[in-house]
């Protein structure tokens, strides 16, 4: 058996070490989870609102958390200070209401109130810097968790999630109650688009191919109401530094609903803007691994999803725009309940319970562990009729032996 020499001060670490060091920043960060419950009520609290700014996209990051609210900041530093109060209220009302608090930990009930302070700001006519909307989006964030355990009162008994529907619920009714000519919170006008769809060869030849590029990462930050492309690019390292399973889905996505919006006829400005992109880009990742288990025929339904919910986009934003009401993430939410709720013969296709979810990663090892049990309880059924050996003790003993 040959020895090694141990590593000299000025050799890089081995592949192990930065491993193991990668594995503390990535995934879910349980590791920093656990240390965070050890220490004052503000570092936990700094830690649940960077995990719920990243929960907007189904991650639970810190990290990526972090990453995401520079995004907002570049974007515009009022938007992103709104967004950050509205997680904070969410996430202080929780804990006074006494709601569960490993759900409070993993940024559940602060996702929602990043959405209602980011997009209050976003529609306030207004602009930057006008103060007193803290006012509307302190109220509406504090009820973004009285709203979300009544609605999981509702879908937990079908073992759903409620998405992003408080946050639709409060804005619109926010938005409602305000309108246009409002004299201290006016919202923008959500006119209903007038203008004649463009004809095909017009559209083919006034397209860039750059912007409809960049309408990709555009597509992925206009779930925070971003349109710029630095933005989008930062939410998608923010998600490839979490999962990059989630990353791909949310790209895959956004081009779905991006082609969708082509296909459709739909104004170029619009597609460039990233609106065709950003409930596609949800609604792929939530199937694409989240809440099913990883598998090609999944992955499958997670695109036929998005386009799915790009033709839903259509439709809702021009019925919501007769109301002089955004389309919010309502397209997102409907279509993919619909496909949360679909029933099939097919193993591969397999929806988890709520409790068990986390990142598509994380998903697929749970799923095989339980596709091992499985088949290590029918081996000792066989083995128990047939009268043979016991092949789970094998299985173990050779496990046993390996490590």
């Amino acid at each position: 058996m040959e020895h090694s020499d141990p590593p000299s001060p000025g050799e890089a670490p081995s592949d192990s070490s930065v491993l193991r060091a990668v594995g503390l920043i990535t995934g879910d960060m349980r590791l920093c989870g656990e240390w965070v419950k050890r220490q004052v009520l503000v570092v936990q609290l700094l830690d649940w609102v960077l995990r719920g700014v990243a929960q907007v996209m189904f991650v639970n990051n810190p990290i990526s958390g972090l990453l995401i609210t520079t995004g907002l900041f570049l974007q515009n530093p009022w938007w992103a200070l709104n967004a950050l109060i509205g997680t904070f209220v969410s996430t202080a009302s929780a804990v006074l209401l006494g709601q569960n608090r490993e759900a409070i930990s993993a940024g559940l009930h602060g996702y929602n109130g990043t959405l209602v302070g980011m997009l209050m700001a976003v529609f306030s006519a207004k602009g930057s810097w006008y103060w007193w909307l803290l006012l509307p989006n302190v109220f509406m964030s504090m009820l973004c968790p009285v709203v979300s355990s009544a609605l999981s009162s509702v879908a937990g008994k079908w073992d759903l999630p409620i998405f992003t529907l408080p946050f639709n619920i409060l804005l619109c009714l926010h938005v409602a109650a305000t309108g246009v000519n409002h004299p201290y919170f006016p919202e923008v006008d959500f006119k209903p688009n007038q203008d004649h769809l463009l004809a095909l060869n017009d559209t083919v030849q006034s397209l860039h191919v750059s912007q409809l590029l960049l309408s990709v990462p555009v597509g992925v930050g206009q779930v925070y109401g971003c349109d710029s492309p630095w933005t989008g690019g930062l939410v998608l390292l923010a998600l490839l530094l979490c999962s990059p399973t989630i990353c791909f889905h949310a790209m895959w996505g956004s081009a779905a609903g991006m082609l969708s919006g082509f296909a459709l006829a739909a104004p170029l400005e619009d597609i460039y803007s990233g609106l065709w992109g950003y409930n596609s880009a949800l609604s792929c990742i939530a199937i694409g691994g989240v809440f099913y288990v990883l598998t090609w025929q999944t992955h499958l339904l997670a695109v036929v999803c998005a386009l799915f919910c790009a033709y839903m986009t259509g439709a809702v934003s021009k019925l919501m725009s007769v109301l002089a009401l955004p389309a919010c993430t309502w397209p997102f939410c409907l279509s993919t309940l619909i496909f949360l709720l679909i029933s099939s013969e097919i193993r591969a296709i397999c929806r988890l319970p709520l409790f068990r979810v986390s990142n598509p990663e994380q998903n697929r090892r749970y799923w095989r562990q339980l596709k091992e049990k499985e088949k290590a309880e029918q081996s000792r059924e066989d083995g128990e009729q047939n009268g043979g050996p016991n092949f789970t003790l094998v299985v173990d003993l050779a496990r046993s032996e390996t490590a």
